[in-house]
């Protein structure tokens, strides 16, 4: 049986506190894991939570500010110490390649794994398997930063009460799906689309075009509120969200479940991000991300 959920290693932004480590997320689809901007101690968080390192499949980091990527070091170490049985693919903005060169070979170890690094330098798809497509759009930070998006390929849903009026049924469903039509019946007279699911990883940032396209009709939207929106102004100067802005964001995208995280360490009461994405529309699926979560991926419609 697949799986599909995101596990919340981290949710700080720029320090950890008491009860939130630096960020790190884990992208269970299926049977591969996309493990998305290690901070400092998501080693640790990994076994917390759960997650090995044979449970990951591709790195994707966003930019290189410490909080998204000083974990690099210890998890891309931890993948060949555990002789992790396939490969890795690492993706990473290119102009930050002396940082990933720095963060991957930071102190002696033996490589036991293949780590192929694809780092990303214009907008478009990053990877293209049967299981989904990853693609990179640009972002708006004072250091270059990409967000990332998953698309499953659409599928076809079998309309029961069609097979039958058909008098088709048993076996002949398969041979009908595989071959597209089956005795004069074609596989569109009695299915319809099944809409892939989409997923969308969205960390430091202000509003721009790449947010509104990464986000645009995600099952599972996963986005940065560093900031209230009384410290809208802080946010712009900084490159980042705040609650409301996040939550507009998913709203007018027509998100099914959105999750912010990545929350500055000003604030203490979780309950007003809640609020003010509540008070900004959007009126879908909503979760603060807390360390150590999981949250599933929305079942299809």
């Amino acid at each position: 049986m697949s799986v599909r959920e995101f596990v919340v290693l981290g949710t700080a932004s720029q320090v950890p506190t008491r009860h939130r480590n630096h960020n790190g997320y884990l992208l269970r689809w299926d049977g591969e894991g996309i493990l998305f901007d290690p901070g400092e101690g998501t080693q640790r968080q990994m076994l917390r939570a759960g997650v090995a390192a044979h449970d990951i499949n591709r790195i994707c980091v966003t930019h290189f500010h410490g909080d998204h990527s000083l974990g690099l070091a210890g998890v891309i170490q931890r993948i060949n110490l555990d002789r992790v049985p396939h490969p890795v693919t690492a993706h990473f903005p290119a102009s930050g390649r002396r940082f990933f060169d720095r963060l991957r070979y930071a102190t002696a170890y033996r490589e036991t794994v293949r780590l192929a690094e694809e780092p990303v330098a214009v907008d478009g798809v990053l990877a293209d398997t049967p299981s989904y497509t990853l693609a990179a759009r640009k972002l708006s930070h004072p250091v270059e930063a990409y967000g990332y998006r998953l698309t499953e390929p659409d599928g076809r849903r079998m309309l029961p009460e069609k097979l039958a009026a058909h008098g088709i049924a048993g076996p002949d469903v398969g041979r009908l799906r595989r071959e597209g039509a089956l005795n004069g019946v074609t596989l569109d007279e009695v299915s319809e689309v099944r809409r892939g699911q989409r997923f969308a990883f969205i960390m430091d940032t202000r509003l721009c075009d790449g947010v509104h396209a990464l986000a645009e009709g995600c099952d599972l939207l996963v986005i940065e509120s560093t900031f209230l929106d009384e410290d809208v102004r802080l946010a712009t100067e900084h490159g980042h969200l705040t609650a409301g802005q996040a939550a507009r964001v998913a709203a007018e995208a027509g998100v099914r479940h959105l999750v912010l995280t990545h929350f500055s360490q000003r604030y203490s009461d979780p309950s007003e991000f809640e609020r003010q994405a509540r008070a900004a529309g959007f009126e879908g699926e909503l979760t603060i991300a807390r360390d150590l979560m999981r949250v599933p991926v929305p079942k299809r419609t």
